[in-house]
């Protein structure tokens, strides 16, 4: 009686729960979704339907009293009694002959424990070749290969022969050699520079004023373009010509000096130096 009006009441109370999922359903959708009260009341009675059936299924099925339920008779249990069954067989006719006045219970727990432990999966059929595999085990013994003790000694390699003192001696020479030409080409260009420095006759010391060597006029073979310098125009040309240059020579050959002497001469201070009037007049001069 007791369990009948407690599965009523989980019933009562699994439809309650439904009835109040269906009315909140039915408000939500027409609030928030905008649908009419027909389709609302409609839905909240299929949701009402459902899930107080699944409720009551899920919730209020009736347990199983204490002492109902044979431990015997669990899927385990009957797997292992239905795989001790030929072990059973088998120690039937010794337990024929053992007293009566033995307990039943002994015989069960000798089987249960036969039965627990055997291997549930049995091994397949034998594989080909093992026995001839178990047979020839132990036969086997390593051996070190012979080729490894006889294998052939390095042989030594010959020293080669020691060279007569004549023959070492020629490399010797033969180095020897450059160095003395190279000494002798260093000598002979000291001797054309000297020579040439002797040759060059001496300059006259700059005059107490600064002022350069100059010239009347041109030469035989006349003037040098003088606007070839860079920074020289018709101008300066013309200027330097009245001051007595008319020559690269005579430029590429100012002291520092004389550069003033000119210098101070000239519209445009510090042309010279910022041109480097001399260093392009000695190219000039020499035919650059």
């Amino acid at each position: 009686m007791d369990s009948k009006q407690g599965t009523m009441t989980c019933a009562l109370g699994c439809w309650l729960v439904a009835a109040l999922g269906g009315v909140l359903a039915a408000a939500l959708l027409m609030l928030l979704g905008g649908w009419s009260v027909m389709q609302a009341v409609f839905v909240g009675a299929v949701i009402f339907g459902v899930a107080g059936l699944l409720l009551s299924l899920l919730l209020c099925k009736p347990l199983p009293q204490a002492g109902s339920v044979d431990p015997q008779d669990t899927p385990l249990a009957r797997a292992q009694a239905a795989h001790a069954a030929p072990a059973a067989t088998a120690d039937a006719a010794p337990a024929a002959s053992a007293p009566a006045s033995a307990p039943a219970a002994q015989p069960a727990a000798a089987s249960a424990s036969v039965s627990m432990a055997e291997p549930l999966v049995k091994p397949s059929a034998e594989l080909k070749g093992t026995q001839e595999l178990a047979a020839r085990k132990g036969t086997y013994k390593y051996v070190k290969p012979a080729a490894a003790d006889a294998a052939p000694k390095p042989a030594r390699k010959k020293a080669a022969p020691k060279k007569s003192a004549a023959k070492a001696a020629e490399p010797k020479a033969k180095d020897a050699a450059p160095e003395k030409a190279a000494s002798t080409k260093a000598a002979s260009e000291k001797t054309t520079a000297a020579k040439a420095k002797a040759a060059s006759p001496k300059r006259a010391p700059v005059a107490a004023d600064g002022q350069p060597e100059v010239l009347s006029k041109a030469r035989a073979g006349g003037a040098d373009d003088l606007k070839m310098i860079k920074g020289v125009g018709p101008g300066l040309e013309k200027t330097l010509n009245e001051l007595g240059f008319y020559h690269f020579d005579q430029i590429a050959g100012w002291r520092k000096k004389e550069i003033e002497w000119v210098d101070s001469r000239l519209k445009f201070k510090g042309r010279i130096e910022r041109d480097e009037w001399t260093k392009q007049a000695k190219a000039l001069a020499k035919g650059g």
